[in-house]
């Protein structure tokens, strides 16, 4: 699990919540179920209106992206590749066709397969670049589709509060009952903006995240794929892969030393 993910949305509501206690706020008021129905009911609806049913139906592969952390070791792909360059250099690139099934990523399995056929280096980079474009796309489906959910909450919100104020302007006999009533048309206002900006926002942005990683690690490997056809010097290649990565995270594990742009920073 992504601590980060599940720490902050803890936090998040347990400082609304925790808050409005504090406040000397009745908990029980914040739980009111037509204004649930309401403003989650409406933003579902408005978000699947406003997607296709395959993206809507993925909901649940997208939260478990945005909580589980993710299984990308950029080292681990920067010494595989440097391993292709070595065996590449000393026995081929033809060497390298006994080793493609073996990859377990399909990135880099189609990546080395195009280099053992014998394709040109520039039509290598077209075709990897495409794919990368396409992943993308696949990625900004779920991003939208929370950040759909999160401009359409809030309004839900008024809405329902709209629709609260009108049943309670409608029966101003009981003057007593018109503060509570109030108060409790408002809650739809809250559940739309607190669940926009604690859950339906987060999980996007952090989906967005997700995406922006692996987009870097597939551009990384690219250039490595590349390199390995161009037969560039595997010391050479390990270098120019470290500079994809931030200078606190590139720590090289196999030699144990720090490369040049990480120990300047």
């Amino acid at each position: 699990m992504d601590l980060a993910t599940i720490l902050g949305l803890v936090i998040a509501v347990v400082g609304l919540v925790g808050g409005y206690v504090l406040d000397k706020g009745a908990l029980g008021a914040l739980i009111q179920p037509p204004a649930m129905l309401i403003v989650f009911g409406g933003t579902i609806g408005a978000t699947l209106l406003s997607n296709k049913m395959k993206s809507f139906t993925s909901i649940i592969r997208y939260l478990r992206i945005a909580f589980m952390a993710p299984k990308r070791d950029p080292h681990a792909t920067i010494e595989q590749l440097v391993d292709l360059a070595t065996m590449a250099r000393r026995e081929g690139i033809l060497a390298l066709e006994d080793h493609v099934d073996s990859f377990e990523d399909p990135f880099i399995r189609n990546g080395i397969r195009l280099i053992v056929d014998g394709i040109d280096p520039e039509l290598v980079k077209e075709m990897l670049e495409t794919e990368i474009s396409y992943i993308e796309q696949r990625h900004e489906v779920g991003i939208n589709l929370f950040e759909s959910a999160a401009g359409f909450a809030p309004t839900m919100g008024i809405i329902g509060t709209v629709m609260g104020l009108v049943h309670v302007l409608g029966s101003l006999s009981d003057v007593s009952k018109l503060g509570p009533e109030i108060a409790t048309a408002f809650i739809a206002t809250l559940y739309g903006v607190a669940s926009a900006n604690v859950f339906w926002m987060p999980i996007g942005n952090k989906l967005r995240v997700r995406s922006q990683e692996e987009i870097l690690e597939r551009e990384m490997t690219v250039e490595g794929i590349l390199s390995i056809q161009a037969g560039e010097n595997p010391n050479v290649l390990r270098q120019k892969l470290m500079s994809f990565l931030a200078a606190s995270e590139r720590t090289d594990k196999k030699a144990g030393v720090t490369s040049g742009a990480a120990q300047e920073a």
